[in-house]
């Protein structure tokens, strides 16, 4: 895998997540402001609370928004425009041999210029992209991702099953905040057992079946930082040093040491929560199925003894796409295949995400999927394939693909876009391109909207897998000198 981009700065957002995705959204449908509760509200449980406790509340006032809208009255560029502006920047020697482009309206999806548009290239990480629209719609927004506890076959027995969740927490110090913790599970878990004392932990991760390690994943992956055994049980994408990891996020691009078992490793956590000591109290097995027979003062087998709930898909998919969190990208592949009956596997997924393209009415043929993070090198979409896809999620008919866009990267500003776009070649970008990138070994990719010279909101794609070896950023500011003429121009 090639080496990381250089660290972008952290910088703090000026807003909440779930706002920024919300004025994102509005934004690209012309709409000035936020008004709350809305779709957004609803989707992170802010109703939770009931009408009447929200009628005592004060307004919120509307939050400034981070980035300026479109025009909406701005005139549409012309193919000649485009293709002036950025076909002499396709040959730079830095992007190879294979440069693939597309380039729409957002507003009306109509495509503009594309060269290599339909053809499947290895796009990288843009890949979540797919992952965090095909989530979205067969999960929806709201979704929470379960983590339970039940009773085991004998007394004092609990069985740990995993839901898939990447971002459970052991405790109050993991590494994503608002994350699930399994010391809560462990107090509703005592509670639950009365005079019982827990014996034994089961842990239960059969809810992924197959390979934990990604077909056309390079060999340095999974022990690399970047990837992992994808487990559907597991605390803090697997993480072996939360607090450490988050700590020095900036200074090692994202990359951690991560537990070869992870199952295991939330396992030992919980058995010690409960108060066992020792690794010999946690095995593996399945949680056996309910209504059996109890015995004296202890809860059935089966027994549904406590559930911890994951952040909202809302924000999963925020954080996937901001970070590039590959754990998360693969657990939520798998949510998809769960949704659609698929087994959650790296083959289900795949499958599952192909078909909820196809029900988008997007061009299934133009993707071939072997994971959800982009780490394969199987993986195939098209240029013209991510510009039509996110036209769809940003023309407002389905409102909840629209919080893809709260987590793309800022050009200058956020993100793995952070240090780029901050040069003279560049900078028409800053600020006004929003995308998702991706880099392997040879492989660049970029994908997202920028905003032209005269306030009209393009959606564009550039994928290379053929690039030389040598300097990466050398590649990737090639790319963004792509971009940045987009920007910089009306294209007429």
């Amino acid at each position: 895998m090639a080496p990381p981009p250089p660290a972008p700065r952290r910088r703090r957002r000026l807003l909440p997540v779930a706002v920024l995705a919300t004025v994102l959204l509005l934004a690209l449908a012309g709409v000035a402001g936020v008004l709350r509760p809305g779709p957004v509200a609803g989707w992170l449980g802010d109703d939770a609370a009931g009408p009447a406790a929200a009628a005592a509340q004060p307004p919120e006032p509307d939050p400034s928004p981070v980035l300026a809208g479109p025009d909406a009255n701005a005139p549409q560029p012309t193919a000649a425009g485009v293709r002036a502006a950025v076909e002499p920047l396709l040959g730079a020697a830095a992007l190879g041999s294979r440069v693939n482009i597309s380039v729409a309206d957002l507003t009306t999806g109509q495509s503009i210029y594309a060269r290599g548009g339909d053809d499947g290239t290895v796009p990288a990480s843009v890949t979540k992209l797919a992952t965090g629209v095909t989530v979205l719609e067969a999960r929806g927004p709201g979704y929470r991702i379960p983590t339970r506890a039940v009773a085991g076959a004998n007394p004092g027995e609990v069985v740990l099953v995993g839901g898939g969740d990447p971002t459970l927490a052991v405790d109050g110090k993991g590494f994503y905040p608002g994350a699930a913790r399994l010391d809560t599970l462990a107090k509703q878990v005592k509670q639950a057992l009365g005079g019982t004392a827990p014996t034994k932990v089961v842990v239960d991760s059969s809810l992924f079946p197959g390979p934990v390690h990604g077909p056309g994943w390079d060999d340095d992956i999974p022990t690399g930082g970047y990837g992992a055994s994808i487990t559907a049980l597991m605390t803090d994408g697997a993480r072996s040093d939360p607090e450490a990891a988050r700590k020095t996020f900036d200074d090692t691009h994202g990359a951690a040491e991560r537990a070869p078992q992870p199952h295991l490793t939330a396992g030992r956590s919980f058995a010690r929560l409960l108060g066992l000591g020792g690794d010999a109290q946690v095995t593996q097995g399945t949680a056996p199925a309910a209504g059996g027979a109890a015995a004296t003062g202890a809860p059935a087998p089966g027994t549904e003894l406590g559930k911890v709930e994951s952040l909202p898909m809302i924000r999963l998919v925020d954080i996937m796409i901001s970070d590039s969190d590959n754990v998360i990208a693969e657990a939520l592949a798998r949510q998809v295949a769960l949704a659609r009956n698929q087994p959650a596997s790296f083959v289900g997924g795949a499958a599952a995400m192909d078909e909820v393209i196809g029900e988008l009415g997007l061009p299934a043929d133009e993707i071939s999927l072997s994971d959800g993070s982009g780490l394969s090198r199987n993986n195939r979409i098209s240029p013209s394939l991510l510009t039509d896809l996110i036209a769809l999620a940003g023309k407002g008919d389905h409102p909840e693909l629209g919080a893809i866009f709260g987590g793309l990267p800022v050009g200058a500003w956020s993100g793995t876009l952070g240090d780029r776009y901050r040069v003279d070649a560049t900078a028409a970008g800053a600020g006004v391109v929003r995308a998702k990138t991706g880099t392997l070994t040879g492989v660049h990719a970029i994908a997202g909207l920028v905003t032209t010279a005269e306030g009209r909101l393009l959606t564009f794609a550039v994928l290379t897998d053929r690039a030389p070896a040598g300097d990466s950023d050398v590649t990737r500011q090639a790319l963004d000198r792509i971009a940045g003429a987009l920007a910089g121009c009306g294209c007429r």
